[in-house]
């Protein structure tokens, strides 16, 4: 055991040009309680090991490091190895290609889950850096005060290196093994601590810097319809696991508002056929089968406007 009130979740790979302005940007961090960066470094093949073992030098205990002994083994499974390494009573995340801005983010983090136990997320508004170095302030909350599974499970809305969670691992409730299907694992591990309750907090402060179009995952976002078929896998693993079967109701109408969104996409993109196909798919299961030959119909339509 670390002794750490918040584990700092950080996966690496090949990020020579920005490793250090991410570390720097944990070890800058004033709190009134011990965190600990926990790096997992998986067999860069450019300097970022030695730059993370440098600073673990450096720092002791303060920073754990994690690197892959002989190959990569890929960001899912680098991701499961090196949340399953966090024992603190939190976790916040920051990649190697992002970086915190604000110096009491986890101090203002951690002071609202201690004084709020009905909550189990809090996340903030951040900065966008684009490829151009163009930086842009965002913020994404929904109009309501509370926020809970039954929000989250329609759209991802908490950029992850903004995030601070409860760490409920200690509980026996280790991440489900198909996560390592897909091509990231924060959304999952979010609706994982919510799904027995538990409600996200917005905190209105820009709190940290998060690169554009960059990563492994980035590239399943650059065609719609992939991403949205990641995310229709994502669900649909969810709907048959036992773990979340009290919650099948509002994950079946998120399932189906995906498909819906994959059917546009395959008619914007002039994939006509996987359309069609995956049209009949929910046709055949659909109770409302009028409305739903209206809607594809009408997707059809939008395609030529």
């Amino acid at each position: 055991m670390s002794g750490a009130i918040v584990s700092i979740f950080m996966l690496t790979y090949n990020q020579e040009k920005c490793i250090k302005q991410t570390i720097e940007s944990i070890l800058m961090q004033q709190t009134n309680f011990p965190f600990q960066l926990v790096i997992g470094e998986d067999c860069s093949t450019d300097a970022t090991r030695e730059i993370c073992e440098k600073y673990a030098s450096d720092y002791g205990i303060k920073i754990k490091l994690l690197p892959s002994p002989e190959k990569n083994i890929g960001l899912i499974a680098n991701y499961r190895r090196t949340i399953a390494a966090c024992d603190g009573k939190y976790i916040a995340i920051c990649d190697g290609d992002d970086y915190w801005i604000d110096k009491y983010k986890l101090q203002k983090q951690v002071d609202f889950l201690d004084k709020n136990p009905d909550f189990s997320i809090v996340y903030t508004a951040v900065k966008r850096l684009y490829e151009d170095g163009k930086i842009i302030d965002y913020t994404y909350k929904l109009n309501k005060k509370e926020l809970d599974f039954d929000d989250l499970i329609f759209d991802n809305f908490i950029y992850s290196v903004t995030a601070l969670f409860r760490n409920i691992q200690g509980r026996n409730k280790t991440l489900p093994s198909w996560i390592e299907n897909f091509p990231f694992g924060d959304w999952q591990t979010y609706l994982w601590i919510l799904k027995d309750g538990g409600k996200i907090h917005f905190m209105n402060d820009i709190t940290a810097v998060y690169r554009m179009n960059i990563g492994v995952s980035s590239k399943y976002m650059k065609e719609n319809s992939v991403f949205i078929g990641v995310l229709i896998g994502i669900l649909s693993c969810i709907y048959k696991d036992e773990n979340f079967s009290h919650k099948k109701e509002i994950v079946a109408l998120s399932l189906l508002n995906k498909q819906k969104d994959l059917v546009t996409c395959y008619n914007r993109e002039k994939m006509y056929v996987k359309g069609f196909q995956l049209f009949l798919d929910i046709f055949k299961k659909t109770k409302n089968k009028f409305e739903w030959i209206k809607f594809y119909f009408y997707s059809v339509y939008k395609s030529f406007v």
